[in-house]
């Protein structure tokens, strides 16, 4: 299994995913052995074996064998190809020479490490490309050892189809979120949908988180429905019983807890809070997380007057995460586009009323959780002053919540990959 992170260290969504899968697999007799970009040492390894592809050197048993692995993964090459004021047969000496170079250069970096961060920063695509080459390596060294290869999102999907082409098992690529949900249908990244495509069309199955993520799968990328099946994601209920923390306030607390992004909706979120706040001043907002909208974020809420009501918190992980929750009444997610969303599930764990997009998968699977267009703010904010100032009803849905989301286990979700595995082993 290829993914990008692990907890204790996450960034989003993505790993939290994967710990509730490795261990649902576990529980279904389904041994993993999770690869990731850079790991700490502290990761829990309960129900997979973790290997660090920053500990992994590039090697081979023969050095011809370097050509015959660049060309099965010549598609992670971003070549200097685009030379200006050259005739045809220029051309072709020039990108000869240049895979002259990336054969020359690959065989000076034969048998060293790779140092990943394993982060979302300006190389990225870098990483993304030199873990395709270090999966190659692993799933060659490894081939024995396991059965079919499990890829999570586009930055794995290169590293899937190499280990592939590799060792020839068959590959299931997870869809968690797609290039239409990161951004608006114009303002895609070519170059992230073009890597999302060459995955789903080498993959054996695709896995969505949702039956809309499914819909944008087949419609925008041209996917055979046949081949693409929905496994709602779950949520972990290990270890988070009775958790105690000490308010030090008496208003009621409505949470937004995720990245600051288009993608969130955090603009929408505001402008509820700022209708709630007319109504009622008995309540405190607070927006957890950190984004690329997080300083517009700040400027909106200053705009509208309401920053003595409002707070910020910051990236919060792991244990405050659930403290957040804790210290919650009710949990907004008004996602403009989200293909899953765990966040509310693990509110509504902790007993959270929570109010969410329609535009998001989770309202596929949650009866009991408010939902609400995520443009429509009118109606946001009516649904959050409702939780807020009659009890019967938050109790009523904080109830029926927490017996709703104990029914979405791992144990079930993964379950059903498993089958998915079965249908592609020969």
């Amino acid at each position: 299994m290829f993914g990008w992170e692990f907890p204790p260290h996450i960034a989003g969504g993505l790993g939290t995913a994967c710990y509730g899968i490795v261990k649902g697999l576990a529980y279904n007799g389904v041994e993993t052995l999770f690869v990731m970009p850079s790991a700490s040492g502290d990761e829990d390894q309960s129900a997979a074996t973790i290997i660090n592809a920053s500990d992994v050197p590039v090697d081979f048993v023969e050095e011809a064998d370097v050509t015959d692995f660049l060309d099965k993964v010549k598609f992670i090459h971003v070549g200097t190809n685009m030379v200006p004021y050259v005739d045809p047969s220029e051309f072709t000496d020039l990108v000869e020479e240049e895979r002259r170079r990336q054969v020359k250069d690959f065989r000076i970096q034969y048998g060293q490490k790779y140092k990943f961060s394993g982060k979302y920063g300006v190389n990225l695509m870098e990483e993304v490309a030199r873990y395709a080459l270090v999966g190659g390596t692993i799933a060659r060294r490894h081939k024995d050892e396991f059965d079919l290869i499990h890829a999570h999102d586009w930055l794995t999907y290169y590293a899937g189809i190499a280990a592939k082409k590799m060792t020839g098992k068959p590959l299931v690529v997870h869809v968690h979120a797609t290039s239409f949900d990161r951004g608006s249908a114009e303002n895609i990244d070519a170059r992230v949908f073009e890597i999302e495509k060459n995955g789903m069309l080498a993959a054996d199955k695709v896995i969505t988180v949702s039956d809309l993520t499914r819909n944008i799968v087949i419609t925008k990328y041209g996917i055979d429905p046949d081949k693409v099946v929905t496994v709602h994601n779950a949520v972990d209920f290990s270890g988070r019983d009775d958790l105690q923390v000490e308010r030090g306030v008496r208003d009621k607390v409505v949470t937004f807890l995720g990245r600051i992004t288009f993608q969130k909706g955090p603009e929408y979120f505001i402008e509820a809070a700022a209708k709630v706040l007319k109504r009622t001043k008995n309540v405190r907002f607070v927006m957890a997380g950190s984004g690329d909208m997080m300083n517009r974020a700040i400027r909106h809420v200053a705009r509208l007057g309401i920053s003595d009501r409002f707070h910020f918190t910051g990236f919060l992980r792991g244990a405050d995460v659930q403290k957040m929750f804790a210290l919650s009444d009710v949990y907004v997610m008004p996602s403009v586009s989200e293909p899953f969303g765990i966040s509310p599930l693990e509110a509504m764990r902790t007993g959270v009323p929570s109010v969410i997009s329609k535009q998001s998968g989770a309202a596929e699977v949650l009866k009991y959780a408010f939902k609400v267009d995520f443009w429509d703010v009118d109606a946001m904010a009516d649904q959050i002053y409702a939780l807020v100032e009659y009890p019967a009803l938050a109790s009523f849905a904080a109830v029926q919540g927490y017996d709703e989301v104990n029914t979405l286990k791992w144990n079930g979700a993964t379950a059903k990959m498993k089958k998915v595995y079965e249908s592609v082993i020969k």
